[in-house]
C-alpha cells in the first residue's frame, strides 16, 4: 500500500498543479471584482474571503458604519451565492432565524404541520450585530454553524452546500450587547477587525458613493465553482516546516507549555481548531497571494486573525493594559527569530 501511496501522487502532483493553476485565475478575478465595490481595507477583504474559501465562517468586528454589511452583500454577488441575512435584536427568537412550522387546513379541514424554512437556508448568511441577539438566539445560529443542519420538531433539515455565516459584531464596550461565549467564538475560523479606511480610501469612497451610479459588482464564480476551490484547498500540500510552525505557534500560545510570557500573560489558549483553522487558511492564503504553497509567511500573517478569539488574557495583563493582539505579535516575533 505504501509504493502505491507515492506513485500515485506523483501522477496527482501535475493534475492538483494544473487545478491549483486555474483556481488562482479565479481568485484573482473574485478580488478584481470585489475591489470595483469596496475601497481599500485589503486585508479585511482578504481574511473574510480566506475564511469562505477554507470553508469556514467568519466574525467581523468594528464600530458600525464601516462598510462591514457592504462587504458581505458584495462578496456573495461576486462569488455567486443565496444570500440572506438577519438583523440581530434582543427579542429575535431562535424561530426567526431557523425557521417554523406553520399549520395548513386542505379543503377536507385536516389539519398538518409544515415547515416554513427561515433565513439561515442560504449559501451565506449575514449575521448583522449578532453580539444584540440573546444567548439563546445566538447558539440556535452557532449550532447550525457546527452541524450544518436544523432539527425542528425531531425532523432534520440539511442547510445548503456551501454554508457559510459572515457575523458583524460591535465593539463590546457598547450598551446593549451580549458577548458571544468563548466555545461559540471557537467556531469562528477567523476574526477579522475592521478598522476606519486609510485617507486615500477614505477619499475614494466619497468621491465614488456619492453620486448618482454605484458600482454594481457581478458574479465571477458560482456556488458549485467555490466547493470546488474548497476541496482543492483540503488536497493542497503543506510542507513538514509549516506544519511545525503552526504547531509551534499554536502551542504557545497556551499557558503551561513552558512559554514564560504566555504563562504570566493568558489565562486559557486556543483549542486544536486554531491548528486546523490554520492549516486551511495557509493554504487559502497561498492561492489568494498566488502561489502554489503555503509558507511560513501565511502562517505568521494568519496568527492574529486565527488566534485572537481564541484566548483570553489574565486580569493582570488586562490591568495593565495588554491586549490579545500584543500577545500575539510577541509570539510572532518569537517564532520568527
Amino acid at each position: 500500500m505504501g509504493m502505491m501511496k507515492s506513485t500515485e501522487a506523483s501522477l496527482d502532483d501535475k493534475a492538483i498543479i494544473a487545478l491549483a493553476e486555474r483556481a488562482l485565475a479565479d481568485i484573482a478575478s473574485v478580488r478584481e471584482e470585489v475591489s470595483k465595490v469596496i475601497f481599500g481595507q485589503e486585508s479585511v477583504v482578504e481574511n473574510t474571503l480566506l475564511a469562505v474559501l477554507a470553508g469556514g465562517h467568519a466574525l467581523l468586528v468594528g464600530v458600525p458604519g464601516l462598510a462591514k454589511t457592504k462587504l458581505v452583500t458584495t462578496l456573495g454577488d461576486v462569488l455567486g451565492l443565496a444570500a440572506n441575512r438577519v438583523q440581530f435584536t434582543p427579542d429575535l427568537m431562535p424561530s426567526d432565524i431557523l425557521g417554523s412550522e406553520v399549520m395548513d387546513q386542505d379543503e377536507s379541514g385536516r389539519r398538518s404541520f409544515r415547515f416554513v424554512k427561515g433565513p439561515v437556508f442560504a449559501q451565506l448568511l449575514m449575521a448583522d450585530e449578532i453580539n444584540r441577539a440573546s444567548p439563546r438566539t445566538q447558539s440556535a445560529l452557532l449550532q447550525s454553524m457546527q452541524e450544518y443542519h436544523v432539527t425542528i420538531a425531531g425532523q432534520r433539515f440539511d442547510l445548503p452546500a456551501p454554508f457559510h455565516v459572515l457575523a458583524t459584531q460591535n465593539p463590546l464596550e457598547q450598551e446593549g450587547t451580549y458577548p458571544l461565549p468563548e466555545a461559540q467564538l471557537d467556531r469562528f475560523l477567523l476574526q477579522v477587525d475592521v478598522d476606519y479606511p486609510e485617507l486615500a480610501d477614505e477619499r475614494k469612497i466619497l468621491l465614488e458613493t456619492t453620486g448618482l451610479s454605484e458600482a454594481t459588482p457581478h458574479a465571477v464564480i458560482d456556488a458549485p465553482r467555490l466547493l470546488e476551490i474548497q476541496k482543492l484547498i483540503r488536497q493542497m500540500p503543506v510542507s513538514d516546516s509549516v506544519v511545525d510552525a503552526i504547531l509551534s505557534l499554536v502551542r504557545s500560545a497556551r499557558p503551561g507549555q513552558g512559554n514564560a510570557g504566555t504563562d504570566k500573560h493568558v489565562a486559557w489558549g486556543p483549542g486544536p481548531r486554531a491548528g486546523q483553522a490554520m492549516m486551511l487558511c495557509s493554504r487559502a492564503r497561498a492561492l489568494y497571494e498566488g502561489r502554489l504553497a503555503p509558507s511560513l509567511d501565511d502562517v505568521y500573517a494568519l496568527a492574529e486573525p486565527i488566534l485572537q478569539h481564541r484566548m483570553a488574557l489574565t486580569f493582570a495583563a488586562r490591568a495593565e493594559g495588554m491586549s490579545v493582539r500584543d500577545v500575539i505579535s510577541g509570539l510572532v516575533k518569537q517564532a520568527r527569530a
